[in-house]
């Protein structure tokens, strides 16, 4: 695919998509050419593009970062999806030195102590695989919705990404929660069973809580700090995270 202007080929990318169901979403973006990848978290939303690009043998690159921290449930998930939909899920997982380094400034926990911490910790873990798994794509497609939080509302169905150089593409914008959960019980896709106790949004381990009546769906991720736009650095260009990646 030719891109002459990568802002206009995004906008011009999310008009097409609006006019798509799912499926023909992710076909459209498939058939566009070069490396198209799903970075996958295993979480509900993620599992129901994981099954569409299964169900309808796409030629897309499905992948997801094992951070070393993740839930039992969320890596036997992995393995479920993979014998479900005859599919291979590429596993990214942080480099050790990275992880000695890490500990050796903060603690093995210290992303407890600081948000310097917590972005370091998602740079090791998160930030770096992720730029491994995107190598050489042209293409990102996310689980994205404007429902999961109020950072999120206005996440559109195409973008460029200029720190990646590469197009980002959001096939769930426009999904709600209710239309994600009947998808998955019309159409027998696995998902977590922690959903069903109260974590709609599951990272790490040490850093994902149940969330309580009338939170939002990402409120029980990194929960102790104040920041009600609190992320990773996965999908905003955060500076905090940005030093953490070069440290």
């Amino acid at each position: 695919m030719t891109v002459i202007n990568p802002i206009e080929e995004a906008e011009a990318l999310a008009d097409k998509l609006s006019g798509l169901d799912l499926a023909g979403r992710l076909s459209f973006v498939a058939g566009l050419g070069g490396r198209v990848v799903f970075t996958t978290s295993l979480g509900i939303e993620d599992q129901v593009i994981t099954a569409e690009i299964g169900t309808h043998r796409l030629p897309i690159d499905v992948v997801t970062l094992q951070t070393g921290r993740l839930f039992p449930e969320t890596l036997a998930l992995i393995d479920e999806t993979e014998s479900q939909y005859d599919i291979h899920i590429t596993r990214y997982e942080p480099e050790q030195a990275d992880i000695d380094a890490y500990a050796a400034k903060y603690g093995i926990n210290g992303f407890y102590e600081s948000v310097e911490a917590r972005h370091a910790c998602c740079g090791v873990r998160k930030l770096k695989p992720l730029a491994r798994a995107l190598a050489g794509a042209t293409i990102w497609i996310t689980g994205l919705r404007r429902g999961q939080s109020a950072n999120r509302a206005e996440t559109p169905f195409a973008e460029y990404d200029a720190e990646r150089h590469l197009l980002k593409v959001n096939p769930l914008a426009d999904w709600d929660i209710e239309k994600i959960k009947a998808f998955v019980a019309d159409n027998g896709v696995p998902v977590n069973p922690m959903h069903a106790r109260g974590y709609p949004s599951i990272g790490c381990e040490p850093c994902t809580r149940a969330i309580k009546p009338g939170e939002p769906e990402r409120a029980g991720r990194w929960w102790w700090e104040q920041d009600e736009k609190r992320e990773c650095g996965l999908h905003v260009a955060e500076e905090a995270t940005a030093i953490a990646v070069q440290q």
